[in-house]
């Protein structure tokens, strides 16, 4: 098997079919270590009701249990959308390694707030971009139509 950006977006997509079908923001994320997927996670804001508990919060509480430790230098995060600004904060604090994004968000994403991510995270956008925007938006079509 190939194990590529792509192949792990599709993971991080899986999970934001979970989200959506929670009626969830549909974000998926996953953390990767040397090719193996250490943490899955989606958006539970609702389910919670937890303003924070977005996809990317999720998993890197599950993958620093699973590490047994708060630092994730050697992993690398696939989530669908592009992280919000605490989420990048987040990233920062954990000093991830990657960080690979499906559909930017130009209204609330980190870059538009200009939001620092760790100096040593690499970031590489527009991995599976159309696939992650579309459920998004199929999803907030659906909302409006329901209002």
């Amino acid at each position: 098997m190939q194990f590529t950006d792509t192949y792990f977006m599709q993971q991080a997509l899986i999970e934001a079919e979970k989200a959506y079908a929670k009626n969830e923001v549909p974000v998926g994320a996953v953390i990767v270590l040397n090719n193996i997927i250490i943490a899955r996670a989606h958006n539970l804001t609702e389910t919670l009701t937890d303003v924070t508990a977005h996809a990317e919060m999720q998993a890197f509480t599950s993958a620093s249990d699973y590490l047994g430790g708060k630092y994730l230098q050697d992993c690398t995060l696939y989530v669908t959308l592009e992280p919000c600004q605490m989420c990048a904060g987040a990233s920062y604090w954990t000093q991830i390694g990657k960080v690979v994004f499906g559909a930017a968000d130009t209204k609330r994403g980190y870059q538009y707030y200009k939001t620092t991510l760790h100096p040593k995270t690499k970031v590489i956008g527009g991995v599976l971009e159309k696939e992650c925007a579309t459920i998004l938006s199929k999803f907030f079509i659906e909302k409006r139509s329901l209002n």
